[in-house]
């Protein structure tokens, strides 16, 4: 487990509390839900790149492939700080 220190104003972190949102179990679904959502925000993204290239030809399964790996490259970097 990794311990993580934040510094909130103290309005938003007495509600928060009041609320419950800042036990761990509630973070963690609350970072979880936001993980999903950019995960589904790149996906969307991805998607709407591909529908805009204008191509004739099909890609085949190789060249998906390709593109998939490059994609995830592209989002290691960027997480990396790269």
């Amino acid at each position: 487990m990794t311990t993580v220190q934040i510094t909130l104003p103290n309005r938003l972190a007495q509600e928060a509390e009041r609320e419950g949102i800042l036990s761990s179990s509630s973070l963690e679904k609350l970072l979880r839900a936001e993980l999903r959502a950019r995960a589904m925000s790149e996906l969307l993204s991805a998607a709407e790149r591909m529908s805009a290239v204008e191509t004739d030809e099909d890609f085949s399964p190789e060249a998906m492939a390709d593109e998939v790996r490059a994609m995830r490259a592209e989002r290691r970097n960027r997480r990396s700080g790269l």
